[in-house]
């Protein structure tokens, strides 16, 4: 059964990664209205093999996906909870995954059938990414990665401790600029990097208010991770998850860099926005871990005292 939990805890985190990516193409290619005002059914019925469009097909795959990784979600939810319900965590992660589900699917069918906000649609994309970070920690419970990094007895101090419950948030909130940069179709509202003709100009109307908003939210994300590994590399190099961990977010946080960057530059290249959606996606689900690991220091102090 262990093996088995294994390979489905890896195959979830696939279809959800084939949610937050279908759901990305959905809003970049202006598929959401590809069946209409109706949900699930695409407008009201089947899709009909003589009434297709590109937009429909990208909408009804998403559908699709979305209905097929609940199963999953659910499945690895229950399992999780009879199999490793010794770990604090699994419970709490098991009710999180399945609630943003549920709370995902919902949003999704509401902006279908009753319109699109750019503020609300934004959160969906930010309830999709917990949802992922849920199953994430989900899995690496069941492989039990803290034996392989001797993680269940780190001890970290409130300065680390504290940056990395706020970074966490912090990166949830640069999340939402980008997603509300999508959605209120501000992705070239400054047609440069990182100011249009070199030089700052006052923003004029609300593109150009989110744009720059998600601009300096994306530099002081790049700021504070670069100090909160400072702070790893100086003060817990002998903890050998932390340092990968930092390593790996600043790898991250180069990439989502980069292809913000490259979105302006190419004019918005569909593959370049797909890879920024699903680099943030598994930055942000990185980040959890990291504060999994710090909810744990108190008790593992309090084990080794």
């Amino acid at each position: 059964m262990k093996t088995f939990l294994k390979v489905w805890s890896v195959l979830t985190i696939l279809c959800m990664t084939f949610v937050v990516f279908g759901g990305a193409l959905v809003t970049k290619t202006g598929s959401a209205d590809g069946c209409g005002n109706t949900w699930p059914l695409c407008n009201g019925q089947f899709v009909r093999l003589t009434d297709i469009t590109p937009e429909k097909i990208i909408e009804v795959m998403h559908r699709l996906t979305t209905g097929i990784s609940s199963i999953f979600v659910i499945v690895l939810a229950i399992l999780a909870w009879i199999y490793i319900k010794d770990r604090r965590e699994t419970k709490p992660l098991a009710i999180v995954a399945v609630a943003f589900l549920v709370l995902q699917a919902f949003m999704g069918a509401a902006a279908v059938m009753w319109g699109q906000n750019p503020y609300i649609m934004a959160l969906h994309f930010g309830i999709s990414i917990i949802c992922y970070a849920a199953i994430v920690l989900l899995c690496l419970l069941i492989f039990e990665v803290d034996n392989k990094f001797d993680a269940r007895n780190m001890v970290i101090g409130t300065k680390l401790k504290v940056n990395i419950y706020l970074l966490t948030i912090y990166t949830y909130l640069s999340v939402y600029t980008g997603a509300l940069v999508r959605h209120e179709k501000a992705s070239l509202a400054v047609p440069a990097w990182p100011f249009e003709n070199g030089k700052f100009i006052m923003p004029t109307n609300v593109q150009d208010y989110v744009q720059y908003l998600h601009r300096f939210a994306a530099f002081i994300l790049v700021v504070w991770i670069l100090y909160v590994t400072w702070i790893v590399f100086r003060e817990y190099s002998h903890y050998r998850v932390l340092k990968y961990a930092m390593v790996l977010e600043i790898i991250f946080v180069a990439a989502q860099a980069f292809t913000g960057i490259m979105s302006v530059v190419t004019n918005v290249n569909l593959y370049v926005a797909l890879a920024h959606s699903l680099i943030i996606t598994m930055m942000f689900a990185l980040m959890t871990y990291l504060c999994l690991l710090a909810s744990r220091s108190k008790q593992n102090r309090l084990r080794i005292r």
